[in-house]
């Protein structure tokens, strides 16, 4: 798919531009500056597009935050549905926890540190609600998953029968975000990796 910019290159046709290039780009300044923080200045300067040509390809900026976000979650966060196929619950855990390590915590150079999701979520204000929602159905439904995958792994005798699959999935997303809120702040790799063995290290379970 091609998308044309507004404006005309020198023979008077307009110029081509691919969108997902256009969105990878967008979802870099989403993803450093936050929905709210990110200015459609800073957005049109990074796709290398005018303000026009954003409306007409993506639609408002609010459309543009969601495809990024989808874009985020299918790139970025791949990792998370590969947890849930971990064969023990302590390996779903691992693997996520792991997971974000590489994706929020300045694991990978190109990308800036900590969670799209979080970030977004956290510096929304009410006349963003819509947004925030947005970012809290994609939370619930990835928490859902794993309360789901506890409650088979309990079913399978892989955590003892006192354990709350809800309350532990509720746990694990705590400290998930709390690692990303920390990435953002610049927590370096070594005191993640700690967190993740002090959690582990307590983990119900095989």
């Amino acid at each position: 798919m091609k998308c044309s910019d507004s404006i005309a290159a020198p023979r008077g046709r307009p110029r081509e531009f691919d969108p997902e290039q256009a969105l990878t780009s967008a979802l870099r300044v989403f993803w450093q500056r936050g929905y709210e923080g990110a200015s459609m200045a800073e957005l049109t300067e990074a796709m290398g597009i005018t303000k026009p040509s954003l409306y007409a390809c993506f639609g408002n900026k609010e459309a543009l935050f969601k495809k990024a976000l989808d874009l985020y979650e299918r790139d970025k966060l791949a990792y998370v549905a590969k947890a849930l196929e971990a064969p023990t619950a302590r390996g779903v855990a691992e693997r996520l926890l792991n997971g974000a390590i590489a994706t929020h915590c300045g694991g990978d150079s190109e990308n800036p540190n900590g969670c799209l999701s979080v970030i977004s979520t956290v510096t929304c204000t009410m006349e963003d609600a819509s947004i925030r929602d947005f970012v809290a159905a994609r939370r619930v439904a990835t928490e859902n998953s794993l309360i789901e995958r506890f409650e088979r792994a309990k079913q399978e005798g892989d955590m003892p029968e006192t354990v709350d699959p809800r309350s532990l999935a509720n746990c694990l997303m705590t400290v998930l975000q709390g690692m990303a809120v920390k990435g953002q702040g610049g927590s370096c790799v070594q005191e993640a990796k700690g967190v993740v063995d002090t959690f582990l290290g307590m983990w119900p379970g095989k």
